[in-house]
C-alpha cells in the first residue's frame, strides 16, 4: 500500500484531471488522499456548503465498492482554506502542505500541471513543489490539519515526522489550450463510470451551470483519446520532471 496526496487548487479539479486513476489507485488498496487548497467559491451557482457536500459526494464516487473490491479503500478528502482566486506562493502556505505531507507520510504527489493560463493553478503547483522539499526539513515544525493530527496520533503508520515523498507527477486540469505531451499514461479502463459520476457530483458547476456542461463530455473523451494511444479503452496523462525507472518491459502493451 502506497500513500498518496492528489492536491487540487478547487475542488473538481482532481476528478477532471485524473479522476479514473484515482478511481483505480484505490480499488487497489492505496491510501488516497486528496487535498483541496481552496473551497471553489465564489462561483455562479455554487456557495461553500454546496461544494462541499459535492466534493465529498465526489470522493465516495471515486471510492472502491467493498463488495468487488475488498481490499480497496475510501478516498479522504480535507480542504487547506486558502482564498480561491487569491492564492500565493508563500512561506505559510508551503508549510501547510508540508504538514499535510508529512501527516499522510506521503510518498507519491501528484499536482496540476506546471504551465497554466490559471493563476491559481500556477501558484498551487510551485506551493507543493516546495513543501515537497519542506516537508523533509528537521527541526521545524509543520501545522497539520485537525483531521489529520487526531488520525496520525492513533494510528503508528502515520508519524507526522520529516518525509521526503520520492516521487512528483503532474495531472492535466490547465486552462491552457494546448495538447498534452505526456511523459506516461496511466490505463484507467473500467474506471470511465466512476471519474463521470465523481465530476457529475459537483451539480452546481457542471449540470446547473450550462455554460460547463460540454466540459464533461470533453474530458470523457479526452480520456477514450489517451486510451487509445496505449491500446486501451481509456487513458489518463501525467508528466514527469524525473525520470521514472523500470524493471522490465512485461507491462508494456504489444
Amino acid at each position: 500500500m502506497t500513500q498518496i496526496l492528489i492536491v487540487g487548487p478547487h475542488p473538481d479539479d482532481q476528478e477532471l484531471g485524473m479522476g479514473g486513476t484515482i478511481a483505480r489507485l484505490a480499488e487497489q488498496g492505496h491510501d488516497v488522499l486528496l487535498l483541496d487548497m481552496t473551497d471553489g467559491e465564489p462561483t455562479p451557482y455554487g456557495d461553500p456548503e454546496t461544494r462541499a457536500r459535492e466534493a465529498m459526494a465526489a470522493a465516495e464516487a471515486l471510492s472502491p465498492d467493498p463488495a468487488t473490491h475488498p481490499e480497496g479503500k475510501p478516498v479522504r478528502r480535507v480542504q487547506l482554506g486558502l482564498r480561491n482566486r487569491f492564492v500565493e506562493h508563500t512561506i505559510e502556505a508551503r508549510h501547510a502542505v508540508a504538514g499535510v505531507i508529512r501527516a499522510h507520510q506521503a510518498q507519491i504527489l501528484f499536482v496540476p500541471y506546471l504551465e497554466d493560463a490559471h493563476p491559481d493553478h500556477l501558484a498551487v503547483t510551485r506551493i507543493v513543489e516546495d513543501a515537497r522539499f519542506d516537508a523533509k526539513l528537521t527541526g521545524i515544525d509543520m501545522p497539520v490539519p485537525v483531521e489529520l493530527k487526531a488520525e496520525s496520533e492513533k494510528r503508528e503508520s502515520y508519524p507526522c515526522k520529516p518525509i521526503h515523498p520520492p516521487w512528483l507527477f503532474y495531472y492535466y486540469c490547465t486552462h491552457l489550450r494546448i495538447t498534452p505531451q505526456p511523459s506516461f499514461v496511466f490505463d484507467v479502463t473500467g474506471c470511465e463510470a466512476k471519474k463521470e459520476a465523481a465530476i457529475l457530483a459537483y451539480h452546481s458547476q457542471f449540470v446547473a451551470n450550462r455554460k460547463n456542461r460540454p466540459v464533461v463530455e470533453w474530458v470523457m473523451n479526452a480520456t477514450q483519446f489517451f486510451g487509445s494511444r496505449i491500446g486501451t479503452a481509456a487513458g489518463e496523462p501525467f508528466f514527469a520532471r524525473e525520470p521514472v525507472g523500470m524493471t522490465g518491459l512485461g507491462a508494456l502493451p504489444v
